[in-house]
């Protein structure tokens, strides 16, 4: 929908002042608004209706409300999920904006903040900006009718309203941020409901609607448990993934899965996919793959080439962890690839790499440091609303940092701040009633 002057004075009109009467078109939102990736002169918005419905975002530069701006319009359809993906793409780096989503026309008003950020424009101008992003993995939402009889396995929800009073740019999601079950993962419509119920989590709006979005899988968002590179349908799985986030890419350079990369200042993050390559656990054979060579190969050339301040590393798995249990990188014959990177590092001499893991239903912070080699760290975040692993801190995990570990649900908030030489992240792990647990502080080499 393109609208003309008057309709524009009009919709700004309604914009700052309709609390009215709309009561017919919010029943048709079914989740959402989400920001999803954010650069300096676009940002992807998201939101999930009921039903076939026109939507539409409108936004302006917070301040400045007679600047209003209006995306295209689009129906959503029931092949699509009855999603729309639209791009607010008349916006200028390093500014806040306040939007608010049309449905057939009518504004929608939210209880909480709707706002997104642009990127700034910072190389030749001084240092980097200050900025900070949330994190964590294992959002289990239930479904009594198809769970697993017994004890509630998910639960204390109020985590992502914690999560949603820190005012970060972003929100990093480590995987298993949906939890498929029986129902789910061998048709479309299964695929399509699982991720439309956890989606929908009423606790869950706010953090999705004021800050990006950017996300990795795990095995229960891609597959039954422990699935790997064999599992038949991981084409529809990854459509489904791709529909309901909103990464700058799904796969990259020719190469498939829910592989990604983006910058925020002076921060290269890459999202890794650790099941579309990944060979079977039980597998036996020399040499065994979580990543593939071609994704493995993509990661070590950008971790070379590099020249930011801290390379994050996204992906499900525990990376640094040596204790040999579930689906760390040290369990299942995966070791050697590990060893692999590992000494891709030394030989290359990358210093400041990060990687940020989940999976494990527990948090704790690994540093792994050898004579001539940088300094490698792997910061855990799990679980969310899953169930804890309660036996996490009896793990004997040689790399773990004395007394950063926790065993309740919890999320991360990382601050980035300094001058450019001297950059530092400052890494909290944050339970689900908003109590810091731990911090450490990791300073650039």
């Amino acid at each position: 929908m393109v609208l003309n002057f008057t309709k524009s004075i009009f919709y700004s009109f309604l914009f700052l002042f309709s609390t009215t009467a709309i009561s017919q078109n919010a029943a048709l939102l079914q989740s959402g608004p989400m920001v999803g990736y954010a650069d300096m002169q676009e940002v992807m918005l998201w939101v999930q209706t009921t039903k076939a419905a026109k939507v539409q975002f409108a936004y302006h530069e917070t301040g400045k409300p007679n600047n209003l701006n209006v995306t295209a319009e689009k129906e959503t359809t029931a092949d699509e999920v009855f999603i729309a993906k639209l791009i607010a793409d008349k916006v200028e780096p390093g500014k806040i904006y306040d939007y608010k989503l049309l449905i057939n026309g009518q504004f929608i008003d939210m209880p909480y903040p709707t706002q997104f950020e642009t990127q700034k424009i910072w190389k030749y101008r001084g240092d980097a900006p200050d900025f900070s992003f949330l994190t964590g993995s294992c959002a289990y939402i239930n479904q009594p009718e198809h769970d697993r009889p017994g004890t509630p396995y998910g639960g204390d929800y109020q985590v992502f309203e914690s999560m949603a009073t820190h005012p970060t740019s972003f929100m990093l999601w480590l995987g298993d941020n949906v939890y498929l079950r029986e129902p789910d993962w061998n048709t479309k419509t299964g695929f399509q409901k699982r991720y439309t119920h956890t989606r929908s989590t009423p606790e869950m709006q706010g953090l999705l609607a004021n800050r990006s979005n950017y996300a990795i899988w795990d095995d229960h968002d891609y597959g039954p448990n422990d699935s790997d590179k064999g599992f038949y349908n991981k084409v529809l799985s990854l459509k489904t993934f791709e529909q309901f986030w909103g990464n700058p890419t799904t796969g990259i350079a020719g190469i498939e899965g829910a592989i990604t990369a983006f910058q925020w200042a002076d921060l290269d993050f890459f999202l890794l996919d650790n099941r579309w390559y990944r060979d079977p656990n039980d597998l036996k054979k020399e040499g065994k793959t979580i990543l593939g060579e071609k994704q493995l190969q993509w990661l070590f050339d950008n971790l070379v080439s590099s020249k930011a301040s801290f390379k994050i590393v996204a992906m499900g798995g525990q990376f640094l962890s040596d204790v040999a249990k579930y689906e760390t990188y040290s369990a299942n014959g995966f070791d050697s690839e590990r060893q692999r990177i590992l000494d891709f590092i030394k030989e290359q001499q990358i210093k400041n790499v990060i990687f940020i893991t989940g999976d494990v239903h527990f948090s704790e912070v690994s540093k792994y440091e050898e004579t001539g080699s940088p300094a490698v760290w792997d910061l855990t975040f799990s679980t969310m609303s899953a169930g804890p692993n309660r036996k996490g801190a009896e793990w004997k995990n040689s790399f773990r940092v004395a007394d950063k570990v926790f065993t309740d649900r919890n999320f991360g908030l990382i601050k980035v701040s300094g001058p450019l030489s001297a950059r530092k992240l400052e890494v909290s792990c944050i339970d689900k009633d908003n109590r810091l647990q731990y911090e450490v502080v990791i300073n650039k080499e």
